[in-house]
């Protein structure tokens, strides 16, 4: 159980170590709540069945609260450890990356 007795399922948890590619203005929620949207940019070589396969992904993530403002701090370019979930985004199209923890490395 989570702090706030709500259930939390290890189904859905992304682990991603990114370029942050760009950044909008912080904007708050209208609870008041720091909002920041950004872009990630993944490069790596994985394998998939047995065979070495370049991966490049451009991925919509977003941050709130105190991670928000943490990121809002981190250069353009810089290289994250990042921690979430996936979202269907606002508009319902795709997929948003809700960044939940990072450390720069």
């Amino acid at each position: 159980m989570s702090p706030a007795g709500e259930t939390a399922s290890p189904a859905n948890r992304l682990v991603l170590v990114a370029t942050l590619a760009q950044r909008a203005a912080i904007r708050y929620t209208p609870a008041g709540i720091p909002a920041l949207d950004v872009v990630l940019e993944h490069d790596s070589m994985q394998v998939e069945a047995g065979q070495s396969r370049r991966v490049l992904l451009h991925l919509k993530a977003v941050a709130f609260g105190v991670d928000a403002e943490r990121l809002a701090n981190q250069a353009l370019g810089s290289a994250l450890w990042c921690a979430g979930f996936l979202a269907s985004a606002r508009r319902g199209t795709g997929v948003v990356f809700h960044i939940q923890d990072f450390k720069p490395i």
